[in-house]
């Protein structure tokens, strides 16, 4: 069976602590659980896809420490291709600490470690398995080089998140992915202006379509999405998300991503803006449950995005 969709991107150790809200600048306070999970922007959205039975690969560094083996078990029992994950020497694995208040909201920092070590030559040893997929996905948690040659290497659908997000880069980050990506954070500072609602969204998409990207999609969170193209008599499009109450929305754009390219990949016929709409469907069913590749759902719910696809 053929590789589907194929990931190049980040594998994070997530030390998560749960308090009743996030501290200000300073303060210390009491939360009232920690847990560790695996995270990381590229694999949680490899996990993702292949959590709704996708066949997927990642293309990742892990460190040579207690976690790297731990993550590439943990890769393998979600039937993830780890044949292009390696353990990096002397290098430690990338660690994300993660607060979360009882609202749901989060913050997070990020020490890349090994990651900041997947290189070109990397995805070029890969070339053949990123030439025969569907959809490649890639972010922006290991060197952007590396980022940019997987896409000149790819012939299928790519899908660039544009996280963290950059103030300044190269415009080929912009003109490179089919769809570029980003949430309304990251969208300010792409664009260098607030980006706080949909209008806002609807502007900066405006924007990064005139900088040279062929199509642009910001998430908004319980808002939905904005998705605008470069194709011509095309209007721009916005995706509703379910209403839902939400308990952890750590990786819930990454739900979002993994979802969007299992669909652009599995259903072909279908038109990208229900494949949006669906991915929102899923990325607001994670929020719903605490943790990361852990709160992913599987195949069942396909049943229950069906009608927004029009299966």
């Amino acid at each position: 069976m053929s590789t589907k969709i194929v990931v190049v991107g980040s594998c994070m150790i997530d030390f998560v602590s749960y308090s009743p809200r996030l501290p200000n600048s300073g303060e210390t306070i009491h939360g009232h659980k920690f847990v560790t999970n695996f995270g990381g922007k590229g694999a949680n959205q490899c996990v993702a896809a292949a959590k709704l039975g996708g066949t997927t690969a990642l293309i990742a560094r892990v460190g040579d420490d207690v976690w790297g083996s731990k993550y590439i078990a943990n890769l393998e029992a979600e039937h993830v291709d780890t044949q292009y994950v390696k353990i990096t020497e002397n290098s430690s694995s990338g660690i994300a600490q993660i607060n979360v208040a009882d609202d749901g909201i989060n913050q997070i920092v990020i020490v890349a470690g090994a990651n900041n070590k997947l290189t070109v030559k990397d995805v070029e040893e890969a070339q053949f398995l990123i030439n025969s997929a569907d959809v490649l996905v890639l972010q922006l948690e290991t060197p952007v080089e590396t980022a940019i040659k997987a896409m000149q290497i790819c012939k299928g659908i790519s899908i660039l998140n544009g996280a963290p997000a950059l103030s300044k880069f190269e415009e080929q980050l912009l003109k490179l992915p089919t769809i570029f990506c980003i949430n309304e954070t990251e969208a300010a500072v792409f664009c260098g202006f607030p980006v706080n609602n949909i209008s806002d969204a609807e502007t900066a998409a405006r924007y990064l379509l005139s900088k040279g990207c062929q199509n642009v999609l910001i998430t908004l969170g319980s808002a939905g999405a904005v998705f605008l193209t470069n194709e011509t008599g095309k209007k721009i499009f916005i995706a509703k998300s379910p209403k839902v109450t939400s308990v952890d929305s750590t990786g819930a754009g990454d739900a979002f991503i993994g979802a969007l390219a299992y669909f652009l990949a599995y259903f072909k016929s279908v038109a990208i803006e229900k494949c949006i709409e669906a991915a929102c469907f899923v990325a607001a069913d994670t929020v719903t449950r605490l943790g990361t590749q852990i709160s992913f759902p599987g195949p069942g719910i396909l049943e229950k995005v069906k009608r927004i696809l029009g299966e």
